[in-house]
């Protein structure tokens, strides 16, 4: 891609904002060095990465990423066999505990079953060095200083200078805590030449003994170590000297045990510089709000709500911009600093993003294309020093073009032909476009030429645009309106400044007819897309209403549904209360019965009671059942009367009614038995419905309550195949011809077990998936037998 498109569209602010969010030098470099290519396999691997770092992201997880620096000139001293100090060491261990956490953590996810394909490509690439890592954290820390753990000579001889410092700070102490506190000019403890001192009185230098090292300004007080810390000091001085010899040691050894490793070690930067980069692509893009876009198989883009990301996102205007599906050439018009130039920036800027695997301002489902080369002839490019004018200048860089335009190319201009005579201008912008299109390019333009507008509705692949002007308030709204050409809206807008209205009418007049007549149709256009927009608004206002008085439905019923499952569990109380009672009433009937075959008044068996006492203990249920109305309102049509056949309820029994007393209870011959009964314990004996009737009813009660699909996404295969196994047998009895499956697509073992499911399934008369509009390959239409 050529640097004057990078510096036109300003490219660089995209690259300065991802290098603000990075956390390492590598990463900053590879922010900073960031170009968009041309090479489709490039493109998607970018964006692969990216998502990948989103879905991180989307699992509240962070990639574990700690600052570095680069570490290029401490590889170079290593190749030349230098020895590394303390401070270099200590960049080398930061890249290599991030490497070892990047790998862990990545290993880790990959073990969970997170998706993370391009990461973990990367990931595999890190050599964690792991022995050399836990070396280099024993010896050295963040600062670079050498620890006491990086060898156990160091560690003895620390020790020793510690435990003679301290020696050292007590005897010094004990001679402020004596009677030699006269002798000090204060009493406290200084240092001079890295020696514990005090400050001696000048008339009592010889006192202490030992040895002077400074004497104040006025010369009354004389820094002494005193004779009897000499020795002790002379051992921390050796000690100290110990101390640098064995670190020296250890910086020599720890070069030499990275030496081999040079390359390694380069290639572990760079990478985890690349985590840390497409971290900084992820929150670049949340902080835009940015959606991944599709890459087109054609050379177009489709930009959905597309926003200029270097502009405050919650002022800028949205609008779609779209290229190449059915027009490849887009004239777009309208007045001054109505968002032309910037519409064109927008569409440039965002396909640059997408080739350099950024995420974009745009709303879902974007689509962008791979282009070779993006040219754009934008601003005013007058140069004084070649003393060529804006006319000219912009000229030059349109021939550069012409020579290079291809079918893989993208050709934004600004103000095509401006900058000379309005006639000449317009007739060599459209002579320009016609050159340009026989190339087959991508272009988008902006201009004030009227030419131009009748030019787009004549010439095959090209198409008009505007950016909407709000007449009333004479203020541009910043939306893009394709298929629309723009209105110079130059006479309304001096009507409403205050312009007399006989100088508007001239104006009018003296106005070219083909001039009036396209912005007459401009005006019809406007009026027309201003209709249909409003109508559109009264649409889902409707649709709206309609909506929240489904609602109100959907909540009515339900709270008569609630309504009807309480009146039903009182009434089943109801009828649990009133079973009690008869049982009661029952058992004492028994008990008589059962007393008078004792005495022989009776022939009835013990197997005949004991059954009549379970059918009774058995009423609840049945009592519950003959609350439904739908049997009370059966149990109404039936009259008994006089030679009728009837069940007695209560003691299990067929028998005649002889007869009907004038209470309304009915007298029933059962066998020797005359029994005078209410009619609640009475049920009229009648035919037994057919075959062809029961199953009727089964049918239109199956048919009443099974849906016509069953859906099985998200269920387990075993559990799925049960669900269609009974599905289809409730949908055979409910005498359904045809219902639908809904399997999904996912990994498509569920379809392929529906599939094989039906196919030997001996009811099934033919399956197919369902048409693109009701799901496609994600659901199986099933025809029964």
């Amino acid at each position: 891609m050529n640097s004057r498109i990078l510096e036109t569209l300003e490219y660089p602010k995209i690259r300065t904002q991802l290098a603000e969010l990075t956390i390492t030098q590598d990463g900053q470099e590879q922010a900073l060095s960031l170009t968009p290519s041309s090479r489709r396999p490039q493109v998607q691997q970018w964006l692969a990465e990216t998502q990948d770092g989103f879905e991180i992201d989307r699992l509240g997880l962070n990639l574990p990423l700690e600052p570095t620096k680069k570490i290029n000139s401490e590889l170079k001293r290593l190749h030349i066999e230098a020895v590394l100090n303390g401070t270099e060491l200590a960049k080398i261990k930061t890249v290599l505990q991030n490497a070892n956490q990047l790998r862990d953590f990545l290993n880790d996810l990959r073990q969970q079953g997170a998706n993370l394909p391009s990461l973990y490509r990367l990931g595999q690439k890190l050599v964690p060095l792991p022995t050399i890592s836990q070396r280099l954290e024993a010896a050295i820390d963040e600062q670079g200083n050498i620890l006491d753990t990086a060898s156990p000579e160091l560690k003895q001889i620390r020790t020793t200078l510690k435990r003679t410092q301290q020696r050292v700070r007590e005897r010094m102490e004990s001679y402020l805590q004596s009677g030699q506190r006269k002798y000090l000019t204060e009493n406290l403890i200084t240092v001079r030449d890295d020696h514990l001192v005090l400050p001696v009185k000048a008339e009592a230098r010889q006192h202490f003994g030992g040895v002077i090292h400074d004497q104040s300004a006025s010369g009354q007080t004389i820094y002494v170590e005193p004779q009897g810390v000499i020795n002790l000091n002379n051992t921390i001085q050796t000690q100290k000297i110990l101390e640098k010899q064995v670190i020296a040691h250890i910086l020599a050894d720890l070069s030499a045990m990275l030496r081999p490793y040079q390359a390694q070690l380069r290639e572990d930067a760079w990478l985890v510089g690349r985590f840390d980069f497409i971290n900084s692509k992820v929150t670049y893009a949340k902080q835009l709000k940015a959606t991944q876009p599709q890459l087109s198989d054609e050379q177009h883009f489709a930009f959905y709500q597309a926003r200029h990301p270097l502009l405050p996102q919650d002022q800028v205007v949205p609008n779609d911009i779209i290229l190449g599906q059915k027009y490849r050439n887009l004239i777009i018009t309208g007045p001054n600093t109505g968002g032309k130039t910037l519409t064109l920036k927008t569409a440039g800027l965002l396909q640059l993003m997408v080739q350099s695997g950024l995420f974009i301002p745009a709303g879902e489902n974007s689509q962008a294309a791979i282009f070779d080369e993006i040219y754009a002839d934008i601003g005013d490019e007058q140069s004084i020093e070649q003393n060529l004018s804006t006319f000219s200048s912009h000229m030059e860089n349109i021939i550069w073009m012409s020579r290079h335009l291809n079918a893989q190319t993208l050709v934004l201009l600004d103000e095509l032909g401006a900058g000379t005579d309005p006639q000449e201008g317009a007739a060599l912008a459209i002579a320009i476009v016609e050159s340009f299109s026989q190339s087959h390019c991508q272009l988008m333009i902006t201009t004030h030429y009227p030419e131009l507008k009748v030019f787009a509705y004549n010439y095959p692949a090209t198409i008009n645009a505007s950016m909407e002007f709000d007449t009333k308030t004479l203020q541009p709204t910043y939306r893009l309106l394709i298929g629309i050409p723009g209105s110079s809206n130059a006479f309304d807008i001096a009507a409403r400044l205050g312009m007399p209205a006989d100088v508007v009418q001239r104006a009018r007049q003296l106005q070219p007819g083909a001039s009036q007549d396209l912005n007459v149709m401009i005006q019809d256009l406007e009026k027309q897309r201003n209709q249909y927009e409003q109508e559109a608004q009264d649409y889902h206002k409707q649709r709206q209403t309609l909506q929240r008085q489904q609602q109100d439905l959907d909540q009515q019923r339900q709270k008569l549904q609630n309504q009807k499952a309480q009146l039903l569990d009182q009434a089943q109380a109801k009828a649990n209360q009133l079973v009690d009672q008869a049982q009661q009433q029952a058992a004492k009937i028994i008990a008589q019965l059962r007393q008078w075959q004792q005495q022989g008044r009776l022939d009835i068996k013990d197997d005949q009671l004991i059954r009549a006492q379970t059918q009774l203990n058995q009423l609840h249920q049945q009592r519950a059942l003959q609350k439904n109305r739908v049997l009370r309102r059966e149990k109404r049509k039936q009259q008994i009367k006089v030679g009728d056949e009837v069940h007695v309820n209560s003691y299990d029994q067929d028998g005649v009614v002889i007869g009907q007393d004038k209470k309304g209870n009915f007298e029933v011959q059962l066998g020797i038995l005359k029994m005078r009964l209410p009619q609640e314990q009475l049920t009229k004996l009648k035919k037994i419905p057919t075959k062809a009737a029961t199953n009727y009813v089964s049918r239109r009660r199956a048919h009443d309550n099974l849906p016509l699909q069953l859906d099985l996404r998200g269920k387990r295969y075993e559990e799925a195949m049960q669900d269609l196994d009974q599905y289809l047998d409730a949908a055979l009895l409910a005498g359904y011809q045809e219902v639908t499956i809904i399997h999904g697509f996912g990994t498509g073992v569920i379809r392929k077990g529906v599939q094989k499911y039906l196919s030997h399934h001996p009811r099934i008369k033919k399956f197919q998936y369902a048409p693109a509009s009701a799901g496609g390959q994600g659901a199986t239409i099933v025809q029964l037998r």
